[in-house]
């Protein structure tokens, strides 16, 4: 019997017996072409079938590692926006895979640089649709569902993290698969990782100047597939292969209790600006993807990438719901980072939280139910959005970043240190949000790495071919006597000891602490903070540690499990400065070195960059506002450049102190307890963390 051709779902659907279904949506387009590709040659056929602006057809030899793609038929009218061109073979949105590099040939764009339609076919050139079949076994994999309180990330990249790692084997480095060996997920696991969340995995390509330069891009925010994982990191081949390769990442990850979180880009895509390579959604329906300009010539541009998805448009705003439920129920991943997530908000140009995403991920049974994570910031006008976006996000908190690196560097202000380390309650309390809608992080992939940080007062980008033009120049970092790397044991100390204050103020601020790859281990890029397109030594974590970055990660474990032991540390509501209980003390104090409550003028005060902060081990518990008892902490902080004399708290708040660590020495400590009302050296830009033992409860 024959099989009916169906417009819905789109994309190539197999009917298990050799054929599949195919449908592709081409509103404004007047014929659709499929492509089979054969070593031989094309075999092309019409779709005859149209249905809601879908072209569908069912064809009966179209079997798995099938190589694909499309050929659109219309006008050529760019002053209209409308760029049809049957010469470029196109990608299919919906492809599950791909195969097949961008070359860099005049075919791969649709115009000539006057404008006139290019006519080279671009086949040879593109990459390649490829037919998959779902064949994974999944066994009983479950998402691990790690509650934002205990949550710890850890931001990677494939490629990155695994090509350099001498336990994972030669031909699984930069692989799916070498992120999954036991020895990366042992070492994950050792530093309290519980999510890793992975730089861009949909399939992209390089930009075309890229290429032009003899480079390619690493960080991977070009995509141009967002069903397809990025073949590139595959060890199974490309024929559909890389599906199942990142299916058995996916498991093996969650049997070791790790959720997977990937970085996604849905704001703009590949085929860049008018003079970049047209490869699917241009050829397919140019005004129906994308934002055009006034002049329908031109795109709006709020990615700095060249163009803009239009999510206000219907057809669009599903292909990425259907992207995004994908990868939860076919993929198994746990959640996503929104590239930024402020473009995918707008309507029209005006970013509204009320608009078609936003309303459509917060209705949808699947996706309101995993991890969101937005980077609330575009570069068009409205565009900064930190701490507007609704309940169900999280957000990357620039703020946070920024008050910890100007903290440290001697140029912060204690006021600004405490409301980010205290989960930023002024940016998300007033919406009814939690402390872990703050994702806490001071370094990312878009910039230094944390030994950059405290190595480097300015970019060193030469090696991106863009005479050091790129790259931020706002790195709020500090070089402490030398630029880059040097055999000073004075300097070495203090940049040693400022990667622990930092690392330690991430781990024991209250929100979600997330980690760049290789900052446990002191990983440098040279000095460069836009390694985007450096796919070698500068952005490949070296794994062969000299003895101060064993230092360093065992520092990194210990203070990671500091935070996984005590609640008081992974709290799931905001501070209010009053006791928990009736006759509890306050949930948090601020003091002056000298032992006394801070007031205002002690937070206004010029320069003042030393304070203890107490945090009382009665806690609201996880899930109601019935008080429980954990340790309580202090952590004195001095930010100067000198030592400062700290008054500890006496009774009745504590009867004595132990240490538990301090970043001057990098110590662990198990030493026994310091007396009630000592004054205690802290010295200069370090952090001095005591428990306090016995104290009786104030009134209250």
């Amino acid at each position: 019997m024959p099989h009916k051709p169906r417009w819905d779902p789109l994309g190539i659907t197999p009917d298990g017996s050799g054929g599949a279904n195919v449908a592709l949506w081409a509103e404004g387009a007047e014929r659709v072409e499929l492509c089979v590709l054969h070593d031989r040659g094309e075999e092309r056929r019409d779709l005859r079938e149209r249905t809601n602006h879908v072209f569908h057809d069912h064809v009966d030899d179209l079997p798995p590692g099938t190589r694909y793609g499309f050929r659109v038929h219309g006008p050529w009218e760019p002053d209209r926006g409308l760029r049809w061109n049957p010469a470029k073979l196109l990608i299919d949105p919906y492809a599950r895979a791909l195969t097949g590099e961008l070359v860099l040939d005049p075919a791969v764009r649709d115009s000539t640089d006057d404008g006139q339609r290019e006519m080279g076919d671009s086949a040879g050139v593109v990459p390649h649709s490829v037919v998959v079949a779902d064949t994974f076994d999944w066994g009983e994999d479950r998402h691990p569902e790690t509650p934002w309180t205990d949550t710890v990330i850890y931001e990677a990249h494939v490629r990155g993290l695994t090509t350099r790692h001498p336990e994972v084997p030669v031909e699984l480095r930069g692989t799916y698969a070498g992120v999954a060996h036991p020895a990366v997920i042992s070492h994950v696991q050792s530093i309290g990782v519980t999510a890793i969340e992975l730089l861009p995995i949909h399939h992209f390509v390089s930009e075309l100047p890229l290429l032009k330069r003899n480079l390619t891009n690493f960080w991977g925010y070009n995509s141009i597939g967002y069903f397809a994982p990025h073949a590139r990191y595959s060890s199974r081949g490309s024929h559909g292969g890389q599906v199942d390769d990142f299916k058995a990442m996916v498991k093996a990850l969650h049997q070791a209790g790790i959720e997977v979180i990937l970085d996604v880009v849905y704001n703009h895509t590949a085929e860049g600006g008018t003079d970049g390579p047209t490869l699917s959604f241009r050829g397919i329906d140019n005004p129906g993807y994308y934002r055009l300009g006034d002049d329908e010539r031109t795109y709006i541009d709020y990615t700095a990438c060249g163009n803009s998805l239009n999510i206000a448009q219907p057809h669009v705003l599903q292909m990425v719901m259907d992207s995004l439920r994908y990868w939860v129920q076919e993929m198994h991943v746990d959640g996503f980072r929104f590239d930024l997530a402020s473009t995918l908000a707008r309507s029209f140009h005006d970013v509204d939280m009320l608009g078609s995403f936003m309303s459509a991920i917060s209705q949808d049974p699947i996706l309101r139910t995993v991890k969101l994570i937005a980077e609330p910031w575009d570069i068009g006008p409205g565009g900064y959005q930190v701490g507007e976006f609704p309940v169900l996000w999280a957000e990357w908190n620039d703020k946070y970043r920024d008050a910890l690196r100007s903290y440290w560097r001697g140029t912060g202000s204690v006021s600004e240190l405490a409301r980010r380390i205290t989960g930023s309650a002024d940016l998300y309390r007033d919406t009814n949000k939690r402390p872990q809608s703050s994702i806490n992080y001071v370094t990312a992939h878009d910039g230094f790495t944390l030994h950059d940080l405290v190595s480097y007062d300015h970019k060193h980008n030469l090696a991106n071919g863009e005479d050091n033009r790129d790259g931020t120049d706002n790195n709020l970092s500090a070089n402490y006597g030398h630029e880059g790397e040097t055999d000073d044991p004075t300097i070495n100390a203090i940049r040693r000891r400022q990667v622990r204050n930092f690392l330690t103020s991430l781990f024991l601020s209250t929100g979600v602490p997330m980690l760049c790859a290789g900052d446990e281990i002191g990983r440098t890029q040279r000095g460069n903070n836009n390694a985007y397109c450096q796919d070698n030594e500068i952005s490949w974590v070296d794994w062969e540690l000299a003895p101060w970055q064993h230092e360093i990660y065992d520092f990194t474990a210990a203070v990671a499990r500091l935070r996984r032991e005590h609640q008081v540390f992974r709290r799931h509501t905001f501070f209010d400065g009053r006791p928990v209980t009736k006759h509890g003390r306050k949930d948090v104090m601020w003091l002056t070195p000298s032992g006394v409550e801070m007031e205002d003028h002690d937070w206004n005060r010029d320069r003042s960059h030393a304070m203890t902060m107490w945090l009382s081990g009665d806690v609201h518990s996880h899930d109601t506002y019935r008080p429980w008892t954990d340790e309580t902490f202090i952590l004195l902080l001095n930010g100067t450049e000198g030592d400062v004399d700290f008054h500890l708290p006496g009774k009745p708040l504590a009867d004595g102190y132990s240490r538990v660590l301090d970043t001057a020495s990098g110590q662990v400590h198990a030493e026994p307890s310091i007396e009630e009302s000592r004054v205690l050296r802290v010295p200069s830009r370090s952090v001095t963390v005591l428990l306090a033992h016995h104290g009786a409860p104030t009134a209250g």
